[in-house]
């Protein structure tokens, strides 16, 4: 798979910053406090000062000014960035973005970044957000070299010497594995369909237990066949691409510690099937792998990381297409459970082959299963493009995904999950039917998961509307990768 290079990211300590030789010098400054707060910096003080008396930069939240060779200071480009004079975590990652985006229109091969105040917080953050800016895919376009990005390192100054470097390299390893996992998603996602098919998502999965030394154990048609996984085979059926079930493990603690599990859904793409779907828009189908894709960059993010902790992760993997073999509305197929299931309609594809690889997921006997889709088209009218749909019947699981989501600013919303909203499930000719109508759809799906997930502590994650961006900007974003690791490692703590 071909990508652009990545920005290397490192901490120094810097006890002059403004003497540093560097493309660009970037200044952190607070919006209400004087000059920048930095040690020995009277120069870059009085420079602040002079465009504020201007009006040309004054540090609100959100502003910046660059300048050429400014006097005083050795950067071939100084840029100022305004932050609010009480910033949260949010506050800081808008600012970092300014800086990122600013950075990106000039050709500056190296930066280095500093500020006064909250240099932990940057470390966290720089590496995320700038892999986010500086993010463009290429596997199947031809790029002139003219027209790639320029940067290639960014230098954090820690201002408090050796002691603040070294405390803040930790959080800065992590976000660089965090950001790698959100670049693997990305990338894996915005592959066309006829690139990454269930056999392509499969020989991802090998490379990347071949780069970090994890298990993985790909399990085809026939090996589905005999666990008697029949909801997930009538999906693959209307395919010419064979379908893969996919195993991954990481083993970061002992044999005898019982691992958690990441189940992604990984259709590759989705037509709809004999329900077929409207014709517009449906090329963005190619993003419903997107949880398998999250469930590859998390492995990424934490095999990088290594926390004592045991991971497996499960993604079935197949397309959903129309054609003389493919499954029917009315249809009634056993899955692995034993279950029988009526498929009333065939787009609501993804619970058929999750609820096949939940039920295999109890074999390792799990601490916790998450599994994550992008699942329905309710959830996106329900939360829009800003918080993925999270549903468990267990409380102090939800707390942690959602303690996870905040601190990782990849938000998530708790919606109910209540027995009374299964009874539209209810089926005349079989145990259970995948859909129950347009009420309460999101709802009524991650009930339909429910059903095979008695045996262990479970939540869902709907990332219908979160998994990528449509129009112009259309492409993957990698959520949720950073609530799954920031779920994990709390976990391994």
């Amino acid at each position: 798979m071909k990508s652009a290079a990545l920005i290397k990211f490192s901490i120094s300590a810097v006890r002059k910053p403004l003497q540093t030789k560097t493309d660009a010098l970037v200044v952190f400054v607070h919006e209400g406090r004087d000059g920048s707060g930095l040690d020995d910096a009277e120069a870059l003080d009085r420079l602040i000062a002079q465009l504020g008396a201007d009006g040309d930069f004054t540090a609100k939240a959100g502003s910046s000014v660059m300048l050429y060779r400014p006097e005083g200071i050795a950067a071939t480009r100084l840029l100022l960035v305004g932050v609010a004079a009480q910033p949260t975590l949010r506050d800081w990652k808008k600012a970092v973005q300014v800086a990122a985006n600013a950075l990106r229109a000039v050709p500056a091969a190296q930066a280095c970044l500093v500020a006064a105040h909250g240099f932990d917080t940057l470390a966290e953050l720089v590496p995320p957000v700038f892999s986010e800016v500086f993010y463009r895919f290429d596997a199947t376009r031809t790029v002139d070299p003219k027209d790639r990005y320029k940067l290639e390192a960014v230098l954090l100054a820690a201002p408090g010497g050796a002691a603040a470097s070294d405390t803040a390299k930790p959080a800065l390893a992590r976000a660089v594995a965090v950001a790698a996992g959100v670049r693997l998603t990305r990338e894996l996602a915005n592959l066309p369909a006829n690139h990454c098919t269930p056999s392509g998502l499969a020989d991802a999965a090998r490379d990347l237990a071949r780069r970090h030394d994890l298990g993985c154990t790909v399990l085809e048609r026939k090996d589905m066949e005999k666990l008697g996984m029949g909801a997930m085979l009538a999906v693959a059926q209307g395919s010419a691409q064979p379908p893969r079930f996919i195993v991954l493990e990481y083993r970061g603690a002992g044999r005898k510690e019982a691992p958690h599990v990441l189940v992604g859904k990984g259709v590759t793409f989705d037509t709809g099937g004999i329900s077929l779907k409207p014709g517009a828009e449906m090329d963005e189908m190619k993003f419903d792998m997107s949880g398998a894709a999250s469930v590859l960059g998390t492995f990424e993010a934490i095999a990088r990381i290594k926390p004592r902790i045991n991971l497996v992760g499960l993604i079935p993997a197949t397309e959903n297409m129309p054609g003389g073999r493919a499954v029917k509305p009315g249809d009634v197929v056993t899955s692995m459970s034993g279950q029988t299931i009526e498929i009333l309609n065939t787009d609501a594809e993804g619970r058929l082959i999750l609820c096949d690889a939940l039920t295999y997921a109890k074999r390792f006997k799990p601490q916790t299963v998450v599994d994550i889709a992008t699942l329905t088209g309710a959830c996106v009218i329900a939360l829009g493009k800003v918080n993925s749909g999270l549903f468990t019947p267990d409380d102090a699981l939800a707390a942690a995904l959602l303690d996870a989501s905040r601190a990782a600013l990849d938000p998530c919303w708790r919606m109910p999950l209540e027995d009374e909203y299964s009874e539209a499930l209810k089926s005349n000719f079989a145990d259970v039917g995948n859909i129950g109508g347009r009420p309460a759809g999101a709802i009524t799906a991650a009930c339909f998961l429910w059903r095979f997930t008695k045996d262990y502590r479970w939540a869902h994650l709907d990332i219908a509307g979160t998994a990528w961006h449509s129009g112009q900007n259309k492409g993957a974003t990698g959520r949720p990768v950073p609530l799954l690791v920031r779920f994990l490692l709390a976990q391994a703590q």
